[in-house]
């Protein structure tokens, strides 16, 4: 899987990973993320984050459907606004100071960067909800002519 430009998620994340609401990356158009980093999933009760994060995205596809668009992307703006959103909430917090995974040091060489969602399931669930009531906002919803798969 690639960007139209060519690169892929490693080297995306290269500086640490960067997500809109933990639920996609800026240039892969329909990969959804279930507990993605900038999600409380690992900081959460993981089972009620999966059923939250699956639900959300069963909604957002049957938004899609009725409205007969198939592509659905973060904007760039909206995944760096969230980045910056998921920094302050962990840097008020002492989570940054320590050597844990959450930080990326456990593998060398990793970039240290804060990876999940501190500010509460409820907190994020609600951002998520008003994401989906304002048509999706911070995502590019569109409709692409798929080409046709031709037997030979």
């Amino acid at each position: 899987m690639r960007t139209s430009e060519g690169r892929t998620l490693s080297e995306e994340w290269s500086s640490g990973p960067r997500t809109y609401l933990g639920l996609m990356v800026a240039g892969f158009p329909n990969l959804f993320l279930v507990t993605g980093p900038g999600s409380p999933g690992v900081k959460s009760q993981m089972i009620l984050s999966i059923e939250q994060h699956t639900d959300w995205i069963v909604d957002c596809l049957k938004y899609m459907q009725e409205r007969g668009l198939n592509r659905i992307g973060a904007s760039d703006q909206a995944q760096a606004a969230w980045v910056e959103h998921v920094n302050e909430i962990a840097n008020a917090t002492l989570y940054p100071l320590a050597n844990s995974w959450y930080m990326g040091a456990n593998i060398p060489g990793k970039p240290r960067v804060f990876m999940p969602y501190v500010g509460g399931v409820h907190r994020y669930k609600k951002r998520c909800d008003e994401v989906a009531l304002n048509g999706y906002e911070g995502f590019v919803l569109e409709s692409v002519r798929r080409k046709e798969a031709v037997a030979g």
